[in-house]
Parts: structure tokens; sequence; C-alpha cells
């Protein structure tokens, strides 16, 4: 590493690790969130915030994947970059930027629900889907020009010329990457985590107050998510921050930093390997209701088809919380 004595580490894993990843994330995260696209876009009707919220998710994790194959070539060359300066500076801000969107999707589910189960009524008042547009509009505007000023910027000088998005140089890490850094490490993972970790377990401890075996169900597939997501997100914000650290200077053990390294590897894959997961989500948060149900979805029923978690409804006689999708209306 250049800051220091220590030589560059290899991790010789990561040119088998990123490919198989990769490729398992675009066999099944391709496909599954095209059709999560299509279907909570375009079929389910009325729309609703968590539908919006589920519709930008499919569409960041969508970006990242179709980010991948340069990255598999990349690295089943070795970490040789063959498509030029521009294509690498382009795939590499869309690639972290849209897990960073991703991110802050998943945290717009997560207060939606919170909304819904805790503070019902508020929620009534305000589950109008513009709203949750305006947020959407709103992040990918904000994403669209941090990219901007990242490419008018320049290109980042690197250590060597042949990597591609890594081993920048010190002067890189003491100027601008150090602000972006910490900007995306507060507001991309820091914040989305505090507010994951504490308004689902909150959604959870009020629907577990239901003793129905719908509500039982709804909080187990509560933690299923919360596991699944710090699961691939949490390790990625917690090596990245030492890897910020080790950049900075601030760690200069040369094993440690060796290890940060191959823990930065490994969190890197788990975070793309989100794009696979969050259509496992979409069938498990929905699985009361069959997908083949929505081809009749403008056929009346008994029964009120939402897309997902903790809908409530509240009718002057009785009110049943169904996490999956499903909301059953029951006169006595």
């Amino acid at each position: 590493m250049n800051q220091t004595n220590c030589t560059d580490p290899k991790a010789e894993f990561q040119y088998y690790l990123f490919p198989m990843v990769y490729i398992l994330a675009l066999i099944i995260g391709l496909p599954g969130n095209l059709v999560a696209l299509y279907v909570f876009t375009i079929r389910i009707s009325p729309r609703t915030a968590f539908s919006v919220y589920i519709s930008n998710l499919a569409a960041a994790d969508i970006i990242i994947l179709c980010m991948l194959p340069l990255r598999i070539h990349y690295h089943l060359h070795e970490n040789e970059w063959e498509f030029g300066d521009f294509a690498c500076q382009l795939t590499g801000l869309l690639y972290y930027a849209n897990i960073y969107m991703s991110i802050c999707f998943m945290t717009c589910i997560c207060v939606d629900r919170y909304m819904a189960t805790v503070h019902p009524h508020t929620y009534l008042r305000m589950r109008n889907p513009k709203w949750s547009l305006l947020v959407s509009v709103a992040l990918w505007c904000f994403g669209g020009v941090a990219i901007l000023v990242f490419i008018l910027m320049g290109p980042l000088e690197r250590e060597d010329d042949h990597s591609c998005f890594e081993n920048f140089a010190t002067r890189e890490w003491n100027d601008r990457l150090r602000t972006y850094s910490i900007v995306s490490l507060v507001f991309g993972s820091l914040m989305p985590s505090v507010i994951i970790l504490v308004c689902y377990p909150l959604a959870a401890k009020r629907i577990s107050m239901i003793g129905t075996k719908t509500a039982q169900k709804a909080v187990r597939v509560i933690y299923t998510i919360l596991a699944i997501t710090l699961f691939c997100f949490l390790p990625h914000h917690v090596v990245y921050l030492l890897h910020l650290l080790q950049r900075l200077e601030v760690i200069q053990n040369c094993s440690v930093r060796t290890s940060i390294y191959n823990a930065r590897r490994v969190t890197m894959a788990l975070i793309t390997l989100n794009t696979c997961l969050d259509p496992v989500l979409y069938y498990i948060t929905t699985s009361h209701f069959r997908w083949e149900h929505l081809k009749r979805s403008s056929t009346p029923n008994k029964t009120e088809h939402f897309s997902m978690a903790f809908k409530i409804l509240i009718n002057k006689r009785k009110t049943i919380v169904s996490y999956c999708g499903v909301l059953h209306t029951e006169n006595t």
C-alpha cells in the first residue's frame, strides 16, 4: 500500500468470488426485479406508497445488475479493466450510487411500514402516493446530481493503470474522496441502519400485540427481512468505515490493513447479493395473495389485495392486520 511500507494485498480469491456472486445475482436478481418492477408499477392498482418504493428499489437493483457483466469480465481478468476510463468511471459511479439508492428505498419502505403499524391514524391521512413519488424523485435527483458532479470533476487518479474504480491514489483520499466517503457513511449507512434497526422492531412489537396466527407470522417475516437486510448491508457499512480509516492513515498496521482489504472484498460481494435477495423478500411478504391473483385485480372482491407489509384497515367494527399482503375485513 502506498501510504506505508506494507505490501499491496492481492486477495486472489476475489477473482472467483465476485464472478460467482455476480452471475448468481444476474440469474436470480435480474428476472426477479424485472417482474417486481412490472407488477408493482403496472399490475397493482391503485398505487400505494409501498408499491412506489418497491418499484424504485427494483429499478435501482436493475441498474446495479446491468453493471455486472463488465465487472465480471474485470474480475475474471484479475482486475484488468479493458474498456477505457470513461466506461470505468460511469459504470463504477452507477454501481455504487445505486447501492446507496437501494439502501435509501429500503429505508423508505421501513418508515412507511412503521407508520402503517405504529401510527395508523396518521398514516391513513398521509398515505397518498404522491408523497412517496416526491420522495423518490428527490432521491433520484440527488443521486443524479452527485454522479454528474463527480464526472465533471474528472477521473480519479489511481495507483495503477489497470484497475477500475479502486486503488485510488492517496491524494484523492485526502481530497474529494474523503468528503464523499464521510457523506455516504453518514447518510447512506449510519442513518438508514439506525432507522431500520429501530423502526422494524417497533413495528414487530406492535403487531405482536395482536393475538392471531397472521400477526405471529407477520412478526417472523419482519425479523426475516431485518436479518437479510443486516446480513447484506451492515457488514459493508462497518468494513467501509474501517477502509476509510485505513486510507486516511488512521489504521496503519499492515496485517490489519490486509484483513480490511480482504473483508472489503467479501462485503462488496454480499451487498451485491442483496439484489437477488430482494425478489425473495417481495415474494415472502406477498405470499398470502398469490401473484396470479393480480390478473383478476380489476374484479371486485371482498378481500383487498395490497403489495406488502403491515397494511392496516380500520373500520367501525373490527380490524385485522395482515402483513403478507392480504387484508380481511370481518363483520361480526
